[in-house]
């Protein structure tokens, strides 16, 4: 993939993402108001999926692996 065809693509992206979220229609001030709470929201969800899945998917291997080990 040459870096013209790349680029293409990205903007592409960004488009489809203006288009579903209806960003288009805003004025840029009310668009940097909404890319700003938008990668604000979806930092916070990715640091949350980092932290707890981890914890939470030990749990439940330590649950199932003694319910597993008890039964024989």
């Amino acid at each position: 993939m040459d870096i013209k065809h790349a680029k293409d693509y990205l903007y592409w992206l960004y488009y489809q993402y203006l288009l579903v979220t209806c960003c288009y229609v805003l004025e840029p001030w009310e668009q940097s108001m909404f890319h700003t709470i938008f990668i604000t929201v979806f930092a916070m969800v990715v640091y949350t999926a980092y932290v707890f899945i981890p914890i939470h998917i030990h749990l439940a291997f330590e649950f199932f692996s003694h319910i597993y080990d008890d039964s024989w």
